[in-house]
């Protein structure tokens, strides 16, 4: 009776045992599909928050879905739903919903303290960013004194660092934050979505001195002709030989410089008859229509007409026409411009070979070099 009661005990033990270890090894793997879940949560996330997600609306709501499925399933993992509830959290501010994010911070952070998630949502929800700019090298500090510089999170709080000091205007250190950022991380997903920034904070690193309303173009993703001749006629003198140092409406001087062609009709390079074609004040400016703008600017402020034709009269002229650059056909009226824009390193060929004629402009690259011709 002893005997086979203990083998009882043994075999229930050995049960337990064997149902322990199925246990550890379902958790491991749920483990890992939690670290998946998040991945793709995270994915989906930060182009909404770094503004390059290509359908804003339509990736809201795929994210909403994906975290509302994810939430429905139950799981013990009590630092992963934290992390999920942070991230749900982060999304409520994408979609205006601040008391909603208020309250999921709160559950995030009293279910794990300390998670990254929750700790920039956070940060997200500090609305002055020099109060918000404390909370993150407080942050860092403890991360780096606890020799944390490997964790996942390193390379987020440093991106929201390179976010808040743009916020601030303190262009150089924002840059450099988003370089710790791309250094730190495993991935590209910060570099892919923010890369953008911080180039624009590193063009507009020196651009003391610009007034409230110049810095707000600064900050667009695009320029029109207005903003354009707005900028111009605010940061530098190069307009003067129209306005005569008086001051002109923007309406007005865009005539004028149409009329003497210092912008362009059209800003399609392959069009070469434009006819009776007039650009509109609030066109976006393309790569071309300012390297239009600015070569007619230059070979103006340098009393030298003829930069106006140099490089068609070389490389236009003839049986067979040519043109150095692939994208840019050689008898395209922006020849001229774009040629010599490139090589007065006023505009670069972004992938070392094509200009990309038809690409937007952004208000800093043309600030910069107006003030190079200005000077």
């Amino acid at each position: 009776m002893r005997k086979n009661l203990f083998l009882l005990v043994l075999t229930v033990f050995a049960f337990s045992a064997c149902t322990s270890l199925k246990g550890d090894i379902y958790v491991n793997s749920d483990a890992a599909q939690a670290e998946a879940n998040l991945k793709r949560i995270e994915a989906a996330i930060v182009p909404l928050e770094a503004g390059t997600a290509a359908n804003r609306q339509s990736a809201v709501t795929s994210a909403r879905q994906m975290i509302t499925g994810l939430e429905r399933e139950v799981s013990a993992d009590i630092e992963y739903t934290a992390k999920l509830t942070a991230w749900s959290g982060r999304l409520s501010l994408i979609e205006n919903r601040y008391s909603e994010a208020q309250r999921l911070y709160r559950q995030s952070s009293a279910s794990s303290a300390g998670n990254i998630p929750s700790i920039i949502l956070g940060f997200r929800l500090e609305g002055d960013p020099a109060r918000r700019l404390e909370m993150i090298d407080k942050e860092i500090l403890a991360m780096s004194v606890a020799n944390l510089r490997s964790n996942p999170g390193y390379a987020e709080i440093h991106a929201e660092r390179g976010r808040t000091l743009y916020e601030l205007n303190r262009f150089s250190e924002s840059a450099g934050a988003f370089d710790s950022a791309f250094s730190a991380e495993t991935g590209t997903l910060y570099r892919d979505n923010y890369k953008a920034q911080r180039d624009n904070a590193w063009e507009l690193r020196n651009s003391t001195g610009v007034n409230a309303g110049t810095m707000n173009m600064l900050r667009q993703d695009v320029i029109t002709w207005n903003d354009c001749l707005t900028m111009t006629k605010t940061e530098t003198q190069l307009l003067r030989f129209i306005t005569g140092g008086r001051e002109m409406q923007n309406s007005e001087l865009f005539t004028r410089l149409t009329e003497r062609a210092f912008i362009p009709s059209v800003q399609d390079i392959t069009v070469s008859n434009w006819g009776n074609r007039t650009a509109n004040i609030n066109d976006t400016v393309t790569r071309a229509g300012a390297a239009w703008f600015i070569w007619h600017l230059y070979a103006e402020a340098r009393a030298d007409r003829g930069l106006l034709t140099r490089y068609s009269s070389r490389y236009a002229a003839g049986a067979n026409p040519r043109s150095p650059v692939p994208d840019v056909p050689p008898l395209s009226p922006f020849l001229d411009s774009i040629l010599g824009s490139v090589e007065t390193e006023f505009l670069s060929l972004p992938d070392g070979t094509n200009f990309r004629p038809s690409q937007e402009i952004r208000a800093s690259e043309l600030l910069a070099i107006l003030r190079k011709i200005d000077n």
